[in-house]
């Protein structure tokens, strides 16, 4: 039985053909064209789509969006980063463009539910997926089910408060917050191993993260605590309302790998209760650039 998983997102389009297992056969992938809009992603996926379904007949579509989304409808609310998608009925015409039965959700949940299901979450229940890139998102996955709360309601950990002056998560823990924290770090150590790396250009500081850590460069480490120390006071919240029995890591920042892995199962414990510790187990994201599409799938596969 085939299903379609798709990825809209601000960067990259990805339309894959795949089965209930969460095997992908079949994928397409596309760099967003942002002048286009969202026209211009509705108009490519109408075109692939128009290819795929009369080839691998489909029964249903699963959507991961990057942005708000009403789930029960499939209606988008916005995109924070391309235009011409408010307030448009993305599973209605998705339903409309094929006959088939369409879920729509934000793409934070859905890669939640293809980590929790077929990634690095397998076996663990609950699981709370935590997504560090241009911004920061979750999702909660309890009993192999994506756990919404009421409208709007969704796992919004990138605008949990760090203090009460309105720091926000995503304002310390998000790729561009890294590079700016590295920017103003090589600034005043522009010889550091993770300044000559950097070598004045401004934009993806975080990148050069591993090789610095590998460099054993004090002052990585010292970026890489601290971003630990902000990622584990944000998820003891997490943990105390939820107890989920694994975190896992994804988004670009992810990247850094074992290092950051390892910072954050140790920072977590300091703020947890005594009945908490040592708190749950953290792992990197299992399914790479392919959360999104096999959570897609996933999603497809509940109107079966």
């Amino acid at each position: 039985m085939n299903l379609v998983g798709i990825e809209i997102g601000g960067t990259k389009l990805q339309v894959v053909v795949g089965d209930l297992a969460g095997q992908i056969t079949d994928r397409r992938r596309f760099a967003v064209d942002r002048s286009a809009g969202g026209d211009g992603i509705r108009a490519k996926l109408a075109e692939v789509l128009a290819e795929l379904l009369p080839q691998y007949q489909p029964s249903a579509l699963g959507v991961g969006f990057g942005g708000p989304v009403d789930w029960r409808t499939g209606r988008i609310a916005c995109s924070h980063q391309i235009a011409g998608w408010h307030d448009f009925e993305l599973g209605q015409w998705l339903n409309t463009l094929t006959g088939l039965p369409v879920h729509v959700d934000n793409d934070a949940n859905v890669a939640a539910l293809g980590e929790a299901l077929h990634g690095a979450g397998r076996g663990f229940n609950p699981v709370f997926w935590i997504n560090m890139g241009s911004g920061v998102g979750g999702g909660l996955i309890a009993d192999g089910r994506l756990y919404h709360g009421a409208t709007p309601g969704e796992a919004e950990i990138g605008h949990v408060r760090l203090d009460k002056a309105g720091t926000l998560v995503e304002q310390r823990c998000s790729g561009w917050a890294v590079d700016e924290r590295i920017r103003q770090a090589v600034a005043l150590h522009p010889t550091s191993p993770l300044g000559r790396l950097c070598d004045g250009k401004v934009g993806g500081e975080a990148r050069h993260l591993p090789a610095a850590l590998a460099a054993q460069d004090e002052l990585a480490h010292a970026i890489l605590s601290e971003l630990a120390d902000n990622l584990a006071f944000a998820l003891s919240h997490v943990i105390h309302l939820f107890h989920p029995e694994i975190v896992v890591v994804g988004g670009g920042l992810s990247l850094v790998g074992e290092p950051l892995r390892e910072a954050l199962t140790a920072a977590i414990p300091q703020y947890l209760m005594d009945s908490f510790q040592p708190g749950p187990a953290v792992r990197l994201a299992g399914l790479g650039e392919d959360s999104v599409p096999i959570g897609a799938l996933a999603l497809a596969s509940r109107s079966l």
